[in-house]
C-alpha cells in the first residue's frame, strides 16, 4: 500500500513539474514578442491582425517578432533534446549536438553555397539552407561509415573521435572557402556562422516541423531504452535491449534534428549542453520525463536568449549564437570542475 502511494505521489510530482515547464514556455512565448526596442500594444496588434497594412503594432508583432519566437522555440527544443540524447548514448556529460560533426558539415555546405553565389529557393528553402542540410547529412554519413557495432554496441570512443575529426576537417575547409571569398561573401559567411534567428515569415520553420516532431516522437519512444543504455551497456543487453539499433536510431534522429535546425539558423552553440543539465538537475535522469521537459525548457531558453540578443545593445542586435556562447562558456567550465570533483 505504501509503495502504491509513493508511486502515485511520484507520478503526481512529475506531472506537476512537466506542467510547470509547459507553463513557463507559454509565458515566455507570450511575453517575448512584446519586448523590444519599439514598444507595442498587444491589443492593437491583435485587433489589427497579421494582414493589417497601416497597423504598426500588428506589423511588428506578426511579421517581425512572432516568427522569430516561433523559430526560437523549434530550434531550442530540437538542439536541447538532441544534446540530451547524445549525452545518454555516448555516456558523456560534455556531449552536444556538434559532437558527430553535423554542425561542421552544415557550415561547409552553407559557405560553399554562399561562395558559389547560389541564390534561388526550392519549396521555401534557400540554397544556403538546403546546402547546409546536405552538408550535415554528408558529415553524418562519413562518421557512421567509420563505425561498426562490436560486442553488442556501437563503440562510443570511435564515434567521438570520428565526429571530432570530421568537425575539425570541415572547419578547415570552411576557413579555406572563407579565405577565397570576396568582402561581401566573407561578411555573409561570418554572419551565418554566428547563428541567428532573423526570419521574416513562418514558412521555413513550418517546413521543418514535421521532421522535428517525428524525431521527437522517435526519441521519446526509445526513452526507456536510453535509461538502460546510459546506466551501462551490459545492463541494457541483459534486459533485452537491442543496443546498436537504439544507439543508431537515437544518434540518427538527434543528428537530423541538429542538421535541420542548423540549416536555417546557422550554428547555435551550447544549447544542447546547458539545457539538458539544468533540466536533469530539476527533474532527474529518467529520460521518459527528461526528454519532454528538455523539449519545453529548450524552447523557452532560446527564446529568452534571443530576446536578450535583441535588446541588450538596441538598436543593434547581437546574433543569438553569441549570447548562448557567452552563457555556455562559464557553464562548460563549471561542468568540467564538477566532473573533476566527482572523479576525485
Amino acid at each position: 500500500m505504501d509503495s502504491l502511494k509513493k508511486n502515485f505521489s511520484n507520478k503526481r510530482r512529475n506531472a506537476v513539474t512537466l506542467f510547470l515547464f509547459f507553463l513557463f514556455m507559454i509565458i515566455t512565448i507570450a511575453l517575448a514578442p512584446l519586448i523590444g526596442q519599439t514598444r507595442i500594444s498587444l491589443i492593437k496588434a491583435l485587433t489589427g491582425g497579421p494582414d493589417a497594412v497601416d497597423n504598426v503594432d500588428a506589423s511588428i508583432f506578426f511579421l517581425a517578432r512572432l516568427p522569430r519566437v516561433f523559430l526560437a522555440v523549434v530550434a531550442g527544443s530540437a538542439l536541447a533534446v538532441a544534446g540530451a540524447v547524445f549525452q545518454a548514448i555516448l555516456r558523456n556529460d560534455l556531449a552536444a549536438p556538434i559532437t558527430l560533426g553535423v554542425s561542421g558539415g552544415a557550415a561547409l555546405g552553407a559557405v560553399l553555397a554562399i561562395r558559389l553565389g547560389f541564390a534561388f529557393t526550392i519549396f521555401g528553402f534557400t540554397t544556403v539552407s538546403l546546402s547546409a542540410f546536405a552538408g550535415s547529412l554528408v558529415a553524418l554519413g562519413i562518421v557512421f561509415s567509420l563505425v561498426r557495432a562490436r560486442q553488442g554496441e556501437l563503440p562510443t570512443s570511435v564515434l567521438l573521435l570520428a565526429g571530432v575529426t570530421v568537425n575539425f576537417f570541415f572547419a578547415s575547409l570552411v576557413m579555406l572557402v572563407h579565405y577565397l571569398s570576396n568582402t561581401a561573401q566573407s561578411f555573409q559567411i561570418v554572419r551565418w556562422l554566428m547563428g541567428g534567428l532573423d526570419v521574416i515569415d513562418f514558412r521555413s520553420t513550418l517546413s521543418i516541423c514535421p521532421l522535428v516532431i517525428l524525431a521527437f516522437f522517435i526519441l521519446i519512444y526509445i526513452a526507456r531504452d536510453l535509461n538502460l543504455i546510459s546506466s551501462g551497456v551490459q545492463s541494457a543487453l541483459s534486459r533485452g535491449v537491442n543496443v546498436p539499433v537504439v544507439q543508431f536510431t537515437g544518434l540518427m534522429a538527434a543528428s537530423i534534428l541538429t542538421g535541420a535546425v542548423v540549416a536555417i539558423t546557422g550554428p547555435i552553440g551550447f544549447v544542447g549542453l546547458i539545457v539538458p543539465h539544468i533540466t536533469r538537475l530539476i527533474i532527474g535522469p529518467d529520460h521518459r520525463l527528461l526528454l519532454p521537459a528538455t523539449i519545453l525548457f529548450g524552447g523557452s531558453f532560446l527564446v529568452i536568449c534571443d530576446t536578450v540578443a535583441r535588446i541588450v545593445i538596441a538598436p543593434t542586435e547581437i546574433p543569438v549564437g553569441v549570447v548562448t556562447a557567452i552563457i555556455g562558456g562559464p557553464f562548460f567550465f563549471w561542468l568540467l570542475r564538477k566532473q573533476q570533483g566527482v572523479a576525485r
